[in-house]
C-alpha cells in the first residue's frame, strides 16, 4: 500500500497571500504547502482523501491519472471545494465516483453544489458536470471500500466531527483536536500514522498544535508518524530537527510505502 501527500497545508496554504514571513519566502520546496489532500493506493485501486481547491494541480504534480473513490473527512471549504475536478474521472470513466462522507453531512454537499447533486439541474448539451455518488458513513461501523475494510476514525473539530480512516496498517487523521477512546482502539497496531499539527506552543480550539500531536502520536506508538495540515508558522527543516525519532513533517509530494 502507498500513501502520497498531495497537500499538507491549512486553509490558508503556504505561502499565505500577502505574507512575507520566512516560511512564505522560503526557497525550500517542502515549505510550499497546498491545501490538504492525500491519495492511498493498493493494487490498482486509488482512494482520494478530500478534494482541496488545488486538486487538479496536485494530481498533475503526482502524475495521478484516475481515482476510484473519495473519502471526505469533513465539509469545510479547504477540503471539498475542488470537487469539480472529479469531473475528469466521471466523464472519462462514464461512471459515478463514490464519495464517502461523514454521517449527517450529505446536506452540506447538496446545498453547496446543487449543480452536481440536484437531478433537476441539467447541464447544456455538449458540456459536463461531475457525477458523484455520496455514501454517508456510520462512525462506529466498518465498510468495504474498493475491496478493503476501512474503519472510520471520528475525531472532534469544533462543531464538526472529522472522519479519519484506518485501512490496513495506516491510520490517517486530519483536523482533529483529540483522539477519543474508539479512535485509540481502532489505531492499535498501525505502522504509519498521520496527524494534523498547526504550530508550536499556543493551543488552538479545533486542531492539535505540534506538542499535542506529538503526545498523541507517542500514545499510539506507530513505527512512523507524519504531521500534516501545517501552517506558515513552522519551517520544514526546523520542525524536522525538533521532532523525536519516528515523527516527521510531511510535505507535498511525499510518498510513503506502507507494509501490508
Amino acid at each position: 500500500m502507498k500513501l502520497t501527500f498531495l497537500g499538507t497545508g491549512t486553509s490558508f496554504g503556504v505561502p499565505v497571500v500577502g505574507c512575507a514571513c520566512e516560511t512564505c519566502r522560503s526557497e525550500d520546496a517542502r515549505d510550499r504547502r497546498t491545501r490538504h489532500g492525500a491519495l492511498v493506493e493498493w493494487g490498482s485501486k486509488r482512494l482520494l482523501i478530500d478534494t482541496p481547491p488545488e486538486l487538479r494541480m496536485q494530481l498533475l504534480a503526482a502524475d495521478v491519472n484516475d481515482v476510484d473513490a473519495v473519502w471526505f473527512t469533513h465539509a469545510h471549504a479547504d477540503h471539498i471545494h475542488g470537487i469539480d475536478d472529479l469531473r475528469a474521472f466521471s466523464f472519462r470513466g462514464g461512471r459515478d465516483v463514490p464519495a464517502y462522507v461523514p454521517q449527517g453531512t450529505a446536506g452540506y454537499f447538496h446545498a453547496r453544489f446543487p449543480y452536481i447533486f440536484d437531478a433537476a439541474v441539467q447541464v447544456a448539451e455538449g458540456t459536463s458536470k461531475p457525477h458523484v455518488r455520496l455514501v454517508e458513513v456510520d462512525p462506529e461501523g466498518r465498510l468495504d471500500v474498493l475491496g478493503r475494510i476501512v474503519e472510520p476514525l471520528p475525531v472532534p473539530h469544533g462543531a464538526f466531527t472529522v472522519y479519519g480512516l484506518r485501512v490496513g496498517a495506516l491510520g490517517y487523521i486530519t483536523d482533529g483536536k483529540a483522539l477519543p477512546p474508539l479512535v485509540v482502539e481502532r489505531l492499535r497496531g498501525v505502522k504509519v500514522l498521520v496527524l494534523n499539527a498547526l504550530w508550536f506552543g499556543r493551543p488552538h480550539p479545533t486542531h492539535f498544535n505540534i506538542e499535542e500531536a506529538v503526545a498523541a502520536a507517542q500514545s499510539i506508538g506507530a513505527e512512523r508518524t507524519f504531521l500534516t495540515h501545517l501552517t506558515h508558522r513552522v519551517r520544514h527543516g526546523e520542525l524536522e530537527e525538533s521532532l523525536p525519532p519516528g515523527i516527521a513533517p510531511a510535505y507535498d509530494g511525499l510518498t510513503v510505502e506502507i507494509p501490508e
